[in-house]
C-alpha cells in the first residue's frame, strides 16, 4: 500500500520530474512529468491538492 505522506513529500520536492507519479506506478504520466516540467508546475499544484484531499490512498 502506498502511503499518502510520501507520495505529497515526492510531489512537492521532485514532482517537477514526476516522481509522485512514478511512485505510483503510472509511468506514462511520469515521463510526461519529466518531459514538460510537471505540466509546467500547474500539475504538480493540482496533484498535491489531488493528494491532500484523498482519505483513503491507494
Amino acid at each position: 500500500m502506498k502511503s499518502k505522506w510520501i507520495a505529497l513529500t515526492y510531489c512537492l520536492f521532485w514532482g517537477y520530474l514526476g516522481a509522485h507519479k512514478f511512485y505510483e506506478k503510472k509511468y506514462l504520466l511520469g515521463i510526461t512529468y519529466l518531459f514538460t516540467m510537471g505540466l509546467f508546475g500547474f500539475g504538480v499544484i493540482h496533484d498535491a491538492l489531488a493528494i491532500l484531499s484523498r482519505t483513503n490512498y491507494k
